[in-house]
């Protein structure tokens, strides 16, 4: 798979709140091209759980 396919996959899972598989498909997404627009989401979405569950996710 591409970064964007990774990237796209990411954004799906995340629409779905599998925030898990999100932030795995953004990584690879990230691993494969470092200036994805997944590098963003994958932020915000970090930014999020760290608000919302700061005892149930720790990166």
């Amino acid at each position: 798979m591409t970064a964007d396919e990774y990237f796209h996959l990411g954004n799906e899972c995340r629409k779905k709140g599998d925030w898990q598989n999100a932030l795995v498909n953004y990584m690879e997404a990230i691993e494969l091209n470092p200036d994805s627009p997944a590098v963003a989401a994958k932020e915000m979405l970090e930014d999020i759980l760290n608000f919302y569950n700061k005892d149930a996710y720790n990166p």
